[in-house]
């Protein structure tokens, strides 16, 4: 605690702030990033890195889906998008759209499906 009474880690909506910049939503490339869309990290994490962005590339080395990966950083998918958005931008991560069922040759992955409802409860 601080001499003011208040907690001097940032957690709930000052976090969110801390960890983005500020900025509410994600910008250019990531504009079009969903639930589905998988990530896939390009480089390793680099020494001095943000920590959310360290863990993105780590978990990130297979593809995962943006609702797999916000359930398991605990983040708002708004939140996580911004933090994608620096990523891509760099290049550091890849964003490909997932591949139709249809196109796979088999049914919707119901093991996926109950992963992106997870999600979206913890949001």
């Amino acid at each position: 605690m601080s001499g003011s009474g208040r907690p001097t880690d940032p957690s709930g909506l000052e976090r969110y702030y801390v960890l983005t910049n500020g900025r509410s939503g994600p910008g250019g490339s990531a504009s079009s990033l969903d639930v589905a869309t998988l990530v896939v990290s390009r480089t390793a994490p680099a020494q001095g890195m943000q920590h959310e962005h360290e863990e993105i590339l780590r978990r990130c080395r297979e593809p995962l889906s943006v609702a797999e990966l916000g359930a398991h950083l605990g983040l708002p998918f708004n939140i996580l998008a911004v933090l994608l958005s620096d990523l891509l931008d760099a290049g550091r991560i890849e964003a490909r759209d997932p591949i139709p069922a249809h196109h796979a040759g088999r049914g919707p992955d119901l093991a996926l499906l109950q992963e992106v409802l997870n999600g979206l409860e913890g949001i």
